[in-house]
């Protein structure tokens, strides 16, 4: 048997054997647009919080969702971090309109500290509710979405509720990378075993992750994650290791990002191992030029390696 062979039958076996695990694991996850649970007694007040920076092109029709959450005790925190387009005066302009909406304009990024984890750890401070959402500033969600998370996590004691949002994509290429990093990520994280506390699954998604306030501040905030470029998949990590519960959902039909319009999932779904390959470059040019400039340049803003390195959880 030639090398070429074996190669071939090995990462056949691989993608058998990694798309009977995914496929088998997404059906053991529920799913947000469906989730039913009694009301509360009383429903506790949420705090949405998001980071905003240069997004004035797409928060303008992702806000306004959020703050048409059909939801009694609601508040909207947006930080803008530190932004050279409109981002602060569309949302400015919204809050005028929107009492919920609260916009703290944020002029100066402080040492040892990533923009974004900033500013989220920025609005938390300020947040007054018993629950936290943590989302993006170009999340759209439906009205009840918001409603059925907290029913949920309070009927079963959950402490950190994530759900990952639906995707609209624009181009057919960009369709398959997307696609293989939806696959990736699903492979690598497991999100069906996060319940589980026998597990060291964990995870969360910068779209939706709502935290009790208490528990969050408990744990530091975002303190422990200052400088983690995936502070969404660590804030779930710690509350994994802090024993707290946790459970990740799908949030089609509830959530949607206009991330990249579909062109045809089958499609996508055949030109899968196309897209890993691409996925695989685009981590590996990551890690190449990461090492050779000392650090990463996110948002404008230059973070050196060591520094990311020491904020290691």
């Amino acid at each position: 048997m030639s090398w070429v062979t074996l190669l071939s039958i090995v990462t056949f076996s691989f993608w058998l054997v990694a798309t009977w695990v995914v496929m088998r694991g997404n059906r053991r996850m529920r799913r947000l647009a469906t989730l039913t649970a009694p009301a509360p007694v009383a429903w506790p007040r949420v705090s949405i919080v998001l980071a905003a920076r240069n997004e004035g092109a797409t928060l303008g029709a992702a806000v306004p969702t959020m703050l048409a959450l059909d939801y009694p005790h609601l508040e909207v925190i947006a930080g803008i971090d530190r932004s050279e387009d409109d981002t602060g005066a569309v949302l400015d302009a919204i809050a005028i309109r929107q009492p919920r909406l609260r916009v703290d304009h944020i002029g100066e990024l402080p040492p040892g500290w990533i923009g974004k984890t900033h500013a989220l750890h920025h609005g938390a401070a300020r947040a007054t509710g018993a629950w936290i959402l943590f989302t993006d500033a170009d999340i759209h969600f439906s009205p009840g979405a918001l409603r059925r998370a907290v029913a949920y996590a309070e009927a079963h004691k959950i402490d950190l509720l994530a759900a990952v949002p639906e995707l609209h994509e624009r181009g057919f290429l960009l369709g398959v990378c997307v696609n293989a990093f939806s696959f990736s990520y699903t492979v690598g994280v497991q999100p069906w075993r996060i319940p589980d506390p026998g597990s060291a699954a964990h995870g969360s998604v910068g779209a939706f992750g709502l935290v009790r306030a208490a528990k969050y501040r408990e744990f530091g905030g975002h303190t422990p994650i200052r400088l983690r470029p995936d502070d969404d998949v660590k804030l779930g990590k710690l509350f994994k290791l802090r024993g707290a519960r946790c459970e990740l959902l799908h949030g089609a039909g509830a959530l949607s990002v206009a991330w990249y319009d579909s062109v045809g999932a089958m499609a996508r779904g055949l030109l899968l191992p196309i897209g890993i390959a691409i996925f695989s470059y685009i981590l590996l040019r990551s890690m190449v030029v990461t090492h050779w400039t000392g650090g990463i340049t996110w948002r404008g803003t230059h973070y050196p390696l060591a520094a990311l390195k020491a904020n290691r959880l």
